[in-house]
């Protein structure tokens, strides 16, 4: 059974169960429908969350919906979030618990100009780069901090920080000699606005040593201490990578599945699929198990932020194996 309403003006939500559906899963996602959460629309139109006996509801996320405000508020169980944005939030009072990590490696870079002189990080002073806010600002904050190199203006030793919306527009535009673009989402915007790949010099993330955890499954800290709510999330979480599983190996029919779900009619095939096939690369090699090492990089790279790091201490308690040791072996 599929059932799809609408909650609020802004949030889509989407419900699979049985008719003994005994446990209700509230998901929120961290931007809107798209290949980038196929995993989970997957289990929910191959019937894994039925087969757990879970009735999921997932929340499509936008430019106004932050995870992180929605689970405090008690409006999810579970969320979508990067690492950077949970550990912050973390710090700053709420509890929030890494239980799974889907995404092995990051899919964040810097997108520029290649026709503007930059052939290498160290050539991006004196220069305007567009950054995304909203708690994607911090992983481009601290490799600037690792760099030398300010963020409060273009100097021989500091760059020009130009806050980009959710688009391209900076870049096609000449606003800024760089921004900030996903491995499976806004390089290719650019790249289908008419510029060649030639044209650009792209940076990730992983590649400069400061990539940071992202898409990671968080809950509240409190809710770990409740036998029920962990059962119900080992089996949240054995039926959320068996959907991503199935999405690596069955990449179109996972982009279909999502632009079924797509209540906006905004994505395309062609995009969904493209999308989906640079996701699969990052989910790769993952069982849903959190890599230690890869955790400890991230608060590394977020503490070493000079004069305004990200999380000023070492976290305790941020992520837990109890979940996956559970659901997966």
């Amino acid at each position: 059974m599929k059932v799809k309403s609408v909650i609020g003006a802004m949030a889509l939500a989407v419900t699979s169960g049985t008719a003994m559906a005994a446990d209700d899963v509230t998901l929120q996602l961290k931007w809107v429908t798209q290949s980038q959460f196929a995993g989970y629309y997957v289990a929910l139109d191959q019937g894994f969350y039925a087969e757990e006996d879970l009735n999921v509801t997932v929340l499509p996320g936008g430019p106004d919906i932050a995870p992180t405000q929605v689970i405090a508020g008690g409006g999810a169980d579970v969320i979508v979030e990067w690492m950077p944005a949970a550990l912050a939030a973390r710090e700053k009072g709420l509890p929030l618990v890494n239980i799974a990590q889907p995404f092995a490696s990051s899919g964040m870079m810097l997108t520029c100009w290649g026709d503007v002189g930059i052939e290498s990080p160290d050539d991006l002073t004196n220069r305007t780069l567009g950054v995304w806010f909203f708690g994607n600002e911090f992983p481009f904050m601290s490799w600037m901090s690792k760099m030398g190199i300010a963020t409060d203006g273009a100097s021989e030793n500091g760059v020009e920080v130009l806050k980009q919306g959710f688009n391209v527009d900076p870049l096609l535009q000449r606003q800024a000699d760089c921004i900030s673009t996903m491995t499976y989402n806004e390089y290719w915007q650019v790249i289908d606005a008419g510029v060649t790949p030639e044209e650009l010099i792209t940076f990730k993330y992983e590649d400069q040593g400061v990539a940071t955890l992202e898409d990671g499954l968080y809950v509240l800290e409190e809710n770990l201490s409740d036998e029920a709510f962990v059962n119900k999330m080992e089996r949240f979480v054995r039926a959320s990578m068996k959907g991503w599983k199935w999405a690596e190996e069955n990449p179109e029919d996972a982009a279909m599945i999502v632009l079924e779900y797509d209540e906006t009619g905004a994505q395309t095939e062609k995009h969904q699929v493209r999308m989906m096939g640079e996701i699969a690369k990052l989910t790769a090699g993952s069982n849903g198990a959190l890599d230690p090492a890869a955790y400890q990089r991230t608060v590394e790279t977020l503490l070493s932020g000079g004069s305004d790091p990200v999380i000023t201490k070492e976290p305790e308690g941020a992520w837990t194996s109890v979940i996956t040791d559970a659901a997966l072996n």
